[in-house]
């Protein structure tokens, strides 16, 4: 490797104490040895917190641990804070630039996620023409296993049929195709990208708009993260099933009444996102936001008929 910049590795717990020494110790064990984990507890009630403090105190070059505020800010609110906090105390932390990554509380990394991760950071950033650097997200599939680690799918890409040749703005408007805990960050991403918006779904997606908007995803094919499934996961992975014409879940689906949660959620994020950086962005992307803000209309087939039109722009 060309150079091995020291990365920020955001860990946010809540409640992750039955999984949590294994994704620590996975995190430890990597071939790559300059990092530091970031950490806060997000209000847990069982022994998250007791376990970050221990690991802190037993590899204290490796941890650092923010101090209990006691606020429950959820996973999104809780990695924007740490994302800010890097940016704020870089010096303290040992970084020459910002880069960082998130870590879930309940998975399994493998033992080169980071070294072959920031390989294609590196990479990317040197592709990169003019003298101004890009925001860039980095991401890669994952394996998807049981809460006993049994394998369920080789890729959560297939296993959820997410669209990964879909990476145009347009399309992450509509559908994330990022997962947080595999995603690598630049600091011109993180700078632009805090605060993470309150009407953001989730931190990943928030990223990933703001990467495709102004910077560049890279997305890694090869499985790097044990994504663990069990009953307290914050999204989780849910297998694809597409419906047809022909089944009546497709017709119920299309015709419904009522609107659908998910994407008045989605156009409640794309009105955000277009407040913030709308004055930024051309026409193009302008419309596409428009289009998915009308989602938010409360008629449910109406609703679906702007998804519709969103997905074919």
């Amino acid at each position: 490797m060309r150079t091995e910049p020291k990365i920020a590795i955001l860990l946010s717990t809540y409640n992750g104490s039955k999984y949590l020494i294994e994704q620590l110790d996975s995190i430890l064990d990597q071939s790559y040895l300059n990092y530091v984990i970031v950490a806060r507890d997000d209000g847990s009630c069982d022994d998250s917190l007791k376990i970050l403090d221990e690991y802190s105190k037993k590899f204290i070059d490796k941890f650092h641990l923010l101090d209990q505020d006691n606020l429950n800010r959820g996973a999104s609110g809780s990695f924007s804070y740490l994302i800010e906090y890097v940016l704020e105390n870089q010096e303290l932390l040992g970084l020459a630039s910002a880069y960082m990554m998130f870590c879930d509380q309940d998975d399994i990394w493998c033992a080169d996620k980071i070294v072959t991760q920031v390989e294609a950071m590196l990479e990317a950033e040197e592709d990169q023409t003019g003298k101004e650097s890009l925001p860039l997200l980095i991401h890669s599939d994952l394996w998807v296993v049981s809460e006993e680690k049994s394998l369920i799918a080789e890729s959560l890409v297939s296993y959820q049929g997410l669209e990964i040749d879909r990476n145009r703005f347009s399309n992450l408007v509509i559908s994330n195709i990022v997962t947080g805990c595999t995603a690598l960050i630049n600091e011109p991403l993180a700078r632009k990208a805090v605060p993470v918006s309150g009407q953001a779904i989730m931190h990943d997606w928030w990223l990933a708009l703001v990467a495709t908007a102004f910077g560049k995803l890279v997305f890694i094919e090869r499985p790097l993260v044990y994504y663990r499934q069990h009953g307290t996961n914050t999204i989780g992975a849910k297998e694809s099933v597409k419906s047809t014409p022909m089944q009546r879940s497709f017709w119920q689906e299309t015709f419904a009444c009522k609107p659908n949660q998910h994407l008045s959620e989605v156009a409640c994020q794309a009105a955000d996102f277009q407040k913030r950086f709308g004055r930024y962005l051309n026409t193009r992307d302008n419309i596409g936001l428009r289009i998915s803000t009308c989602m938010g209309v409360r008629v449910g087939i109406l609703q679906r008929m702007f998804y519709r039109v969103a997905r074919r722009f």
